[in-house]
């Protein structure tokens, strides 16, 4: 995918004032500072923006290095740093989900992650090249309407979907990374033919929004029974007023299932980095224990992954989940887009 040229210009339009304001010691939206100079970094983020702003500002209060940071989404963030190469001024890239970081380190533009930092996420939530590192995880699930479908009826396997007994009663957002994660997943366990079939009975049999949290709306809303989604958006929602999940439940696949898949966001250094030590430092206190408590402990409802930090207790364990064991490594975005092109999901 190539970035729009009005997306670039907007970008370059972005990083001019960010590092102009970083320049006259002024703060601004993008911007988290401190006082004393040790430094700064600028980070490309495509994880939540709230959750990654409170990242840097629990990291600069403890270190004293100036973070600047750039918002879009996964694909458009990969895009922009492989077109910039060498040259790019990013240290650090943050995704929401695995592949775009593939994207990136199979153009070699990641630096390897310290040992000490490493060591602080298992290794089933970590790509085996030692390029990026797991910061947060996301389940996916299964969200169905209470009152239109009782539990015995619901598909065993996220596969089941294409089961004519499905059809035009399911839902799913295609045109966003999240759910190109879970058909790089599904690609990587079940093989091209299983999945292109499975498209093929999406873009047939099933209805497409824009976002989860749109299609979460649409299953409360009884406009389709269930949708595959991720588990953060409904405890989100619950949190807060509930309106848009009460009628909600959430179905684990879990038995080593493609729809048990458990999405690794990632964070990695960049090879061109200026400033490598404050790059690798800020990949460190993510996934040290100060960071992931943030997951633990924010609003955000991601699964903490590093530093033996449990997750939110209103999570569904990791260790429960009973996810297929996949190398994040070696999930292929490039063909999960061309199998959904050619199927017209994209």
């Amino acid at each position: 995918m190539k970035l729009r040229p009005r997306a670039l210009a907007g970008l370059a339009l972005v990083a001019a004032t960010s590092l102009g304001l970083a320049a006259c010691g002024s703060s601004a939206p993008g911007t988290s500072s401190a006082s004393g100079d040790k430094g700064t970094i600028t980070v490309y983020n495509a994880q939540h923006e709230s959750l990654t702003k409170e990242w840097i500002d629990a990291f600069t209060a403890e270190t004293g290095i100036k973070v600047n940071y750039r918002q879009g989404d996964d694909t458009e963030m990969s895009n922009q740093i492989i077109q910039e190469g060498p040259a790019s001024p990013a240290d650090v890239f943050l995704t929401e989900n695995s592949p775009a970081m593939t994207q990136v380190e199979n153009a070699g533009l990641f630096a390897d992650i310290d040992p000490a930092t490493a060591a602080q996420v298992p290794a089933e939530y970590r790509p085996s090249t030692n390029k990026w590192i797991g910061i947060a995880a996301r389940s996916t699930v299964f969200a169905y309407n209470k009152s239109k479908v009782s539990q015995d009826k619901l598909p065993k396997s996220l596969m089941d979907l294409q089961n004519p007994e499905w059809k035009g009663r399911w839902a799913a957002s295609p045109s966003g990374a999240d759910f190109q994660a879970i058909v790089s997943a599904m690609l990587q366990l079940k093989g091209e033919d299983a999945t292109k079939a499975w498209l093929q009975a999406l873009k047939d049999g099933a209805k497409t929004y824009k976002g989860n949290s749109t299609a979460m709306k649409a299953v409360n809303s009884g406009e389709v029974d269930g949708a595959v989604i991720y588990h953060y958006y409904w405890f989100g929602d619950q949190a807060k007023t509930g309106e848009n999940s009460k009628n909600v439940g959430l179905e684990y696949f879990k038995n080593q299932d493609p729809g048990a898949f458990v999405s690794v966001s990632g964070g990695g250094v960049l090879k061109s980095s200026k400033n490598q030590a404050a790059a690798q430092e800020f990949l460190k206190f993510i996934t040290g224990k100060k960071g992931q408590e943030v997951l633990q402990k924010g609003a955000s409802y991601e699964y903490a992954v590093g530093s033996g930090v449990p997750s939110n207790d209103k999570l569904v364990p990791l260790d429960q989940l009973q996810a297929p064991k996949i190398d994040p490594a070696k999930l292929n975005s490039q063909k999960v887009n061309d199998l959904m092109t050619a199927t017209g999901l994209l």
